[in-house]
């Protein structure tokens, strides 16, 4: 009897265990449907930038915190604090040590960061770049504007505010992949659709808002007859704006700047600034957190890139632009 006893306690012991298991398997492999895409505060997603505290990357910033909060997980954010590509590989490298989640990078330079960004591939970290890319690299996707077609943008709302001719000037990032493609896009169409107008000089701002005041101070002085400015940056366009408001002498200079800052925002409420070209920041943020979740977690689904290849990912993915005038410019103050 007692032998028939402990038979029973062990069968119903193992059917109990049986049960739990079948429990525990059936939660492990339920489907994201049915749990929702939630994670885990124990993942750590990093964004890294560049000049870390420039105004520009808050809207990032706060697309990719919005993004940690919808799915449950941990965000980070760390940066170069100058201009300077070999303080953003020591950031990158830092971030690798700590075997984070997956990474978000706005590469500086479209070349010297590639070792540092293959390295956190290599070590199963997923990395998508966001705003200024490094096509060479093995990045798993890149989200941003369409820079090429900004630059086109620009011009054609250049072209329009001087009646298709005149004089103008690039005030840009030399060697940095997304200022040089809207430069050439700018360039490109100046040339090739408005006959009557001339790109005169293309120089270098250096992402500062004194060097750009100078620059656009000595390229008024140099070509007397310029009627227009862009500059591929919003520091440097705020920059340009100071130069034309100290200039004095009742120069009419058009001035087309990139980015959505306050102090671009109020040139452009004054007048100073007629127009600049707004990115779409917040989604950049978003959705490379978005990408890097769906990465980490082995849930994107590869299809044909423009390559041929299979990629878990879109490559390229254009996030968008509008031009702000002195007609809209309310709507892009942060609220």
């Amino acid at each position: 009897m007692k032998k028939m006893l402990l038979v029973y306690i062990l069968l119903i012991s193992a059917f109990a265990l049986y049960v739990l298991r079948f429990e525990y398997t059936s939660q492990v492999n339920s489907s994201w449907e049915d749990r929702g895409l939630r994670g885990d505060i124990g993942e750590t997603y990093i964004m890294i930038t560049f000049q870390s505290g420039l105004e520009y990357w808050k809207s990032p910033l706060k697309g990719f915190e919005d993004a940690g909060d919808a799915l449950g997980v941990t965000v980070e954010y760390r940066g170069a604090t100058r201009y300077d590509a070999k303080e953003q590989t020591m950031v990158i490298e830092q971030a690798i040590a700590r075997k984070p989640a997956g990474i978000a990078i706005s590469a500086i330079d479209p070349q010297s960061l590639v070792p540092a960004i293959n390295k956190a591939i290599d070590a199963d970290i997923p990395v998508v770049l966001f705003d200024a890319g490094a096509p060479d690299s093995q990045a798993y996707s890149f989200l941003g504007t369409d820079n090429y077609k900004s630059g086109v943008t620009a011009a054609d709302k250049m072209a329009e505010l001087l009646g298709r001719e005149g004089e103008v000037a690039v005030l840009t990032l030399p060697e940095q992949q997304n200022h040089e493609e809207r430069t050439k896009g700018f360039r490109d169409t100046i040339e090739e659709r408005y006959p009557s107008m001339q790109v005169v000089e293309v120089a270098d701002g250096h992402g500062d808002a004194m060097v750009s005041r100078d620059e656009t101070m000595r390229i008024m002085k140099d070509h007397p007859k310029l009627a227009g400015i862009f500059v591929t940056e919003a520091t440097g366009g705020a920059g340009a704006g100071e130069a034309v408001q100290n200039a004095g002498d009742g120069h009419a200079l058009q001035i087309i700047s990139f980015d959505t800052n306050k102090a671009t925002l109020d040139m452009i409420k004054n007048g100073t600034i007629s127009a600049t070209i707004a990115q779409g920041t917040w989604n950049m943020g978003y959705w490379s957190l978005q990408y890097l979740f769906h990465l980490h977690h082995q849930l994107t689904v590869p299809a044909p890139s423009s390559s041929g290849e299979n990629a878990p990912l879109p490559v390229m993915v254009d996030t968008g632009i509008s031009v702000v005038t002195r007609s809209n410019v309310d709507d892009y103050y942060a609220k």
